[in-house]
């Protein structure tokens, strides 16, 4: 269930949240990219994924992208969790820096998200992308519009 079809049921962004990860079906983006929710809380946000061939880009290496899409997911999900029943959000701007080079030797890494201000139509978040040895390999800020449904 996607968190667009329980807004109306949820009576807020954390429960909204927690409701379209629970279960057996994930998020389409969490399909495909193959990452997981670890902890969802106010605020706060962290997904595990371990990168594989599969995202590998044409220099032998995990594919930026990839680290985008999480540290995006994990900026967005935290601001999620903060909105009322009938807000929304979209990304307005997504800075990521580059750390360290990611392979399908890696292992498993943790994007965690976390809010740092939200307003009533802005809200700016941050995250960090680390493996199990608390190692960056990227980081990411980001601005959002908050929104009505």
């Amino acid at each position: 269930m996607s968190v667009a079809e329980i807004t109306l049921a949820a009576p807020s962004g954390l429960e909204q949240l927690r409701r379209a990860f629970e279960g057996p079906s994930k998020p389409g983006i969490g399909q495909t990219m193959g990452f997981r929710v670890v902890e969802i809380e106010q605020g706060r946000v962290v997904f595990a994924s371990t990168p594989g061939r599969e995202v590998y880009n044409p220099i032998g290496t995990v594919h930026g992208g990839y680290a985008a899409t999480l540290l995006d997911s994990a900026c967005g999900c935290a601001v999620h969790s903060r909105l009322a029943a009938g807000q929304g959000y979209t990304t307005l701007e997504l800075k990521v820096a580059y750390h360290r080079v990611m392979t399908s030797e890696t292992g498993e890494v943790f994007a965690e998200g976390r809010v740092v201000t939200l307003g009533r139509r802005a809200a700016f978040a941050e995250a960090t992308l680390k493996d199990a040895n608390g190692r960056l390999y990227a980081s990411a800020t980001s601005s959002l519009l908050v929104m009505d449904r």
